[in-house]
């Protein structure tokens, strides 16, 4: 076997990156993102994609924040890990699959080929989530009405609420965060995303009871491929109510009359009660992520 060359591509070239053949169908699926020609990395052999990784990050990003398209083509699982090991961006790996893929041999097979690869290049499973994406088809969910919702300017109260929510949480990206740096860690990754968001401050939204206690916050929000769901959260003493379907109802109707005709969204599989709320709100689940860390 020839030797293997591995490489970034740039504006001459970067139509090479398209043509591996792509079974998970995931560069489908990201057709809005837009990824930076220096940001896509091949493994050549006698000239021919063997194998290929995009990095993604915001428009003012220096550095890309994740790995989100990753392949190889049958017999070059090994280039792929050396795609992925030899990276001069040592991030996260998210990988975008077809809804129900383990129901498909040929599907299940080729993802699980791509989780060994990320694997062996140092990556570590942290969670599956499901991908929903709303749109004005679906219709809107019924407002509950028992909450009371209203913009808060002041970041302390958001971080105090989101140090309450993460304490006890299904997350396991808070988990994570929590295990690294405490619940303060947890809040203030929260806060410094929605920061980062091109989308309005102004837009997060605490949700009260008619009595005036906090029930939970949520915020709308713009990431750079258009509007989502950006945090629903309830504290942990208001739980069991079934507030995260007043909240994400109320974040739809307020992403849709700010002009959103479709909203995207996520939550983690094992989060059983955020999935139901996704579902009872005409949500669909259109895709599937792994992440690695």
């Amino acid at each position: 076997m020839t030797d293997l060359v591995i490489r970034a591509l740039d504006e001459r070239d970067v139509h090479l990156f398209d043509t591996l053949p792509d079974p998970l169908r995931a560069a489908e699926a990201l057709r809005t993102a837009h990824y930076r020609p220096g940001w896509k990395r091949v493994a050549l052999r006698d000239g021919r994609v063997v194998a290929r990784a995009a990095w993604w990050g915001g428009p003012d990003d220096t550095e890309p924040l994740t790995a989100e398209l990753f392949d190889f083509a049958d017999g070059e699982e090994e280039a792929g890990v050396q795609l992925l090991r030899t990276a001069p961006w040592q991030v996260g790996l998210e990988l975008n699959l077809p809804g129900g893929w383990r129901d498909d041999p040929a599907l299940k097979a080729a993802a699980e080929a791509r989780f060994d690869a990320a694997r062996r290049a140092g990556q570590r499973l942290l969670v599956e989530r499901y991908l929903y994406r709303w749109t004005r088809e679906c219709g809107l969910p019924d407002r509950p009405g028992r909450l009371e919702f209203a913009p808060e300017p002041d970041d302390a109260v958001f971080f105090d609420a989101l140090r309450r929510i993460h304490s006890v949480t299904f997350d396991a990206h808070a988990r994570k965060a929590i295990e690294e740096g405490g619940l303060d860690l947890a809040a203030q990754e929260e806060i410094d995303f929605f920061r980062w968001c091109p989308s309005p401050r102004e837009w997060w939204q605490t949700a009260r009871t008619p009595e005036g206690d906090l029930a939970g916050i949520h915020i709308p929000a713009h990431n750079p491929s258009g509007p989502c769901i950006g945090f629903i959260g309830v504290v942990p003493e208001r739980r069991g109510h079934g507030y995260a379907y007043d909240l994400l109802a109320e974040c739809t109707h307020y992403l849709v009359e700010r002009g959103a005709e479709f909203i995207a969204a996520a939550t983690d599989q094992g989060n059983f009660p955020m999935a139901a709320h996704f579902t009872k709100a005409g949500y669909p689940v259109v895709r599937e992520r792994v992440h690695f860390v």
